[in-house]
């Protein structure tokens, strides 16, 4: 019963650590290049829930049946267009001011996504049930004791393809040794004649999108959104990307699925453990591995 009960652990492990991956890698790819942690990435996260939502019921007044492609793609560009227009807007005018400026803004863009979508009567601070049938009907596979259900599978390979596909663009593309490149030595990278400004708005771009179909497949996963359901996860997934070490891609998957794995097994024994354990992960982190699972170490200069 013991090691069925850990099949069940384990496939939801890894269905909660594929949305936290989606969403650190975000975090790590804008940090990577700018040294900024993008407390609004969460809310990146929420729009593409809300347009998610608002294609399907759409689809559903015109009686027809959603298509999943189609609602994932929606739900990544209004991630992208939200990502791209706050770098544009907020961030890019603060490029060269001291860091701490840039933080309090991205707070500040934050909780401006947060109550401006409250604010919105099609929206609204009340929670939403997600139309997850009209898009997918429910099914379940029992596995022994343990149930898999077709959400799950879902959630778990549209994060696995797009993690695939990133990891194919950073590593093999043009575009992709740029954002390395970037990342490394802006300065050199620019007398390379590598636009550093068009770099920072992809590397927004890919993020934001990430950030949105991890929005489609919460709502899938967990039928219920509202205007403030990226704070939490959000900061999770910026806990899994320290975890792993901020700036490495690998490192935030990494940190994602111990983190998912570290919260099930929490709640298994205690619900308020599950939900605590993140936090204690992160000052274990700091405390004893600042540079992460595969961060590289680095020095200040004096």
């Amino acid at each position: 019963m013991g090691s069925i009960f850990n099949l069940q652990q384990i496939i939801n492990g890894i269905q909660i650590g594929s949305i936290y991956a989606l969403i650190s890698i975000g975090y790590t790819l804008v940090y990577g290049i700018i040294q900024l942690i993008n407390f609004a990435h969460g809310d990146f996260y929420m729009v593409g829930a809300y347009a998610a939502y608002f294609a399907v019921m759409f689809s559903a007044a015109r009686k027809e049946h959603p298509n999943v492609l189609i609602v994932l793609l929606i739900s990544m560009t209004a991630g992208a267009i939200v990502a791209f227009l706050s770098n544009r807007i907020a961030y890019r005018p603060l490029r060269y001011k001291p860091r701490l400026s840039a933080l309090i803004t991205a707070i500040g863009v934050s909780m401006f996504l947060e109550y401006t979508s409250s604010a919105i009567p099609a929206i609204g601070p009340s929670y939403r049930a997600f139309p997850q049938s009209a898009l997918i009907p429910e099914h379940t596979y029992k596995i022994g004791h343990a149930i898999l259900s077709n959400y799950q599978i879902v959630n778990m390979s549209v994060a696995v393809v797009l993690m695939v596909v990133l990891t194919y663009i950073v590593q093999y593309t043009r575009i992709g040794m740029a954002m390395r490149a970037s990342a490394q030595d802006k300065d050199a990278a620019r007398l390379m004649g590598i636009d550093i400004e068009y770099i920072i708005d992809f590397t927004f771009i890919i993020g934001g999108a990430l950030a949105g179909a991890a929005g489609l497949l919460t709502g899938i996963t967990y039928p219920r959104i509202n205007p403030y359901m990226g704070i939490i996860p959000g900061l999770k997934a910026f806990i899994a990307a320290v975890l792993g070490g901020i700036g490495s891609v690998p490192g935030a998957m990494l940190g994602s699925y111990i983190l998912g794995f570290s919260e099930v097994f929490g709640m298994a024994i205690n619900s308020i453990l599950g939900e605590g354990i993140a936090y204690a992960i992160l000052i274990l982190v700091l405390i004893f591995l600042p540079q992460g699972l595969l961060g590289k170490k680095t020095g200040e200069k004096v």
